[in-house]
């Protein structure tokens, strides 16, 4: 959501800025709507005024003993026309919501023009790329020539896009939340959060999926939805409250399945483990003072790009376009992996600074300290990483000629000392 009042006061930066994402203007349609509403809303404070004058006349009248009809009249006119009126604004309000909702965050000025991916600026690449000796395989040949992944079998009893790892690979998935999670909560900060995994609309809206996203997410018959990713949670922590700015940055992160329908993603990614209906992800959520986002920005992708530093995983980073980024974000910076398997780096963490938009909608507020007022925080988030595209990363680019793939040294004694995962 927006302040208003800076739409009103220039509308055309506003406009110039949606432009960055690709969109048409929209300002003078809101400035018109909250014009009209302002109206209806001091023509609805004038009618009241007059009846309750009226209401007043009626009994200084009937004190006197005088004849009140025309009064009682007037009254009685008058509450049809402040019904009108609220009804009216009502409809105004419901329509200026709706129109703000379904809105996205406004790029930041640094954030290149675009509409996708090919607009993306990198920004930084890291770690050698591996070579082989053999072909690489990409890692469902891998995963099912270890048989240690059956996609088949989680057709049979959930459909497309679910996958049942077992054995050494289902351990290893937990290991890398494992690790990942000990580094961002003793290395980096963060403090662990197990959270629910349904929501209530309310929940949903305030961190910008709803209403725009409804159908790229699962819903259950009794109206609770199934969490995209932990960021819809952990950013709730701070809605419709009021924190002391002693406790700002707050740094939480979680470990959890997210679910997700892939609405308009036919035919992308239809084998394989990197775009499924349910998969696990470590999450990653700071509330901060307004002051302080831009660098926690910088802080938080510093901490995703050490997961894969400490695994010895090329990567680059990427700035992405105004189009290509998510509804919430102002800034996203995402993290692509290198996928010998591919042959092409692919995304595996996307860090984001949505400024007020999610306070404003979740009523996330702080108060500094010795002033009477109230500010909206602002708020990041961040893959920390997704496990399963991490899991993927691995054994692409560990894999070995005979099959087997290769255990980092960090992930040792979260594997139980095994080092290498054979072919049965």
């Amino acid at each position: 959501m927006f302040d208003l009042k800076i739409i009103r006061d220039d509308p055309l930066a506003f406009d110039r800025l949606r432009a960055k994402r690709g969109l048409a203007s929209l300002a003078d349609e809101i400035v018109e709507i909250d014009n009209r509403r302002r109206g209806l809303q001091t023509q609805l404070q004038e009618l009241q005024s007059r009846r309750n004058d009226a209401s007043r006349a009626i009994g200084q009248a009937k004190g006197r003993g005088e004849d009140a009809q025309e009064l009682i009249a007037e009254v009685a006119t008058l509450k049809d026309d402040i019904r009108a009126a609220e009804e009216a604004d009502r409809e105004t309000g419901e329509a200026l919501h709706n129109l703000l909702s379904g809105a996205p965050n406004l790029p930041e000025e640094e954030v290149p023009a675009g509409t996708d991916e090919a607009d993306n600026k990198e920004v930084k690449r890291w770690g050698e790329l591996p070579s082989f000796d053999f072909a690489p395989k990409e890692h469902f040949d891998i995963g099912e020539g270890l048989g240690l992944m059956d996609f088949e079998t989680a057709a049979r009893m959930s459909g497309a896009r679910f996958v049942v790892l077992t054995g050494a690979l289902a351990r290893l998935e937990r290991a890398l939340a494992q690790f990942m999670l000990d580094m961002h909560t003793e290395e980096f900060g963060y403090t662990e959060v197990s959270p629910p995994l349904l929501v209530r609309e309310q929940a949903a809206y305030g961190s910008g999926n709803l209403p725009k996203f409804a159908d790229d997410l699962f819903r259950t018959t009794d109206d609770y939805w199934l969490i995209p990713t932990s960021e819809m949670v952990l950013a709730n922590l701070a809605a419709d409250r009021i924190m002391d700015e002693d406790g700002l940055p707050l740094r939480v992160t979680a470990y959890t399945p997210c679910f997700r329908s892939e609405a308009g993603s036919a035919g992308k990614d239809t084998r394989g483990m990197i775009r499924l209906h349910q998969f696990t992800k470590v999450e990653l959520v700071s509330i901060t003072r307004p002051e302080e986002s831009a660098d926690e920005l910088d802080r938080m992708l510093g901490c995703a790009e050490s997961v894969l530093q400490r695994l010895g995983l090329a990567y680059r980073v990427v700035l992405l376009c105004g189009g290509d980024m998510g509804f919430s974000a102002k800034r996203t910076y995402d993290i692509e992996v290198w996928l010998p398997g591919q042959d092409s780096y692919r995304e595996i963490s996307s860090c984001s600074n949505c400024g007020d938009f999610q306070a404003r909608r979740m009523k996330a507020r702080f108060r500094r300290e010795g002033q009477k007022g109230t500010e909206f925080v602002h708020t990041l988030n961040g893959s920390g990483l997704a496990v399963g595209r991490c899991l993927v990363a691995l054994l692409e680019n560990y894999q070995q000629a005979d099959g087997s793939v290769d255990i980092p040294e960090v992930l040792h004694p979260y594997m139980g000392g095994i080092s290498r995962i054979e072919v049965a």
